[in-house]
């Protein structure tokens, strides 16, 4: 008799668990079905150690930054063809256990476009940017910090608006995989080591309101327009 594999359950069959203090609801699942769970959602969730964690909505804080710098970026590898740009929720499987993460920002190179599947990036981001609020300080600085760099993310961005803090760690891998820091240059500009001519400079992410993108990208790269 022939064995059919289990049956994976439906949205519906999942009864999701009170919230934890912070807002996120931790729910048991293979990544198997997390997959197939994902499908049309509309909430930002991670598969982490055979359980999904569904995150509490960003602030307008949070988006309006990652909004910025995902036009800035865009635009900016677009004018260059130096790759593509992907913002949350899109799912990140850099091993093939997992875990699955959904950077806030990513940005692949050409030469690993062959990554990005129709569902999901399968290995890792050349770029990952979290944007940090009250519930991911943990995860971001520490949880995410040893993955991405384990797993050879070459360059992982911290942008941390919180009030306490307001500041940017920006980390690239060395010839021994550690992550070190990209330290600002005298006028206090951060520039990528990957992206080539990309650079940065922290207080624009501060500014009430954001300045404009477009007018940011002709400062980077005047040579282009």
């Amino acid at each position: 008799m022939l064995s059919h594999p289990p049956k994976i359950k439906s949205k519906s069959e999942f009864i999701l668990p009170p919230a934890l203090p912070n807002g996120e609801r931790h729910l048991p699942m293979s990544l198997e079905a997390f997959w197939a769970w994902e499908d049309g959602r509309n909430q930002q969730a991670e598969w982490v150690n055979g359980e999904v964690i569904i995150f509490m909505p960003p602030k307008t804080i949070h988006q309006r930054i990652a909004g910025f710098l995902y036009r800035l970026l865009a635009d900016y590898v677009e004018l260059f063809q130096l790759g593509e740009v992907l913002i949350s929720p899109y799912s990140m499987l850099a091993r093939p256990e997992g875990p699955a993460r959904e950077p806030d920002l990513l940005f692949v190179t050409q030469a690993h476009l062959a990554r990005l599947t129709p569902e999901k990036l399968e290995g890792p981001a050349d770029l990952v940017v979290e944007v940090v609020s009250e519930s991911s300080i943990l995860r971001d600085y520490e949880d995410k910090f040893i993955e991405y760099q384990t797993v050879g993310v070459q360059e992982y961005w911290i942008i941390d608006p919180l009030p306490q803090k307001k500041q940017v760690s920006c980390f690239t891998l060395n010839a021994a995989g550690v992550y070190e820091l990209i330290l600002p240059d005298a006028q206090g500009h951060y520039h990528s080591l990957l992206l080539p001519g990309f650079w940065f400079d922290a207080t624009w992410l501060w500014q009430t309101p954001l300045p404009s993108p477009l007018l940011i990208l002709r400062e980077i790269a005047p040579s282009a327009f």
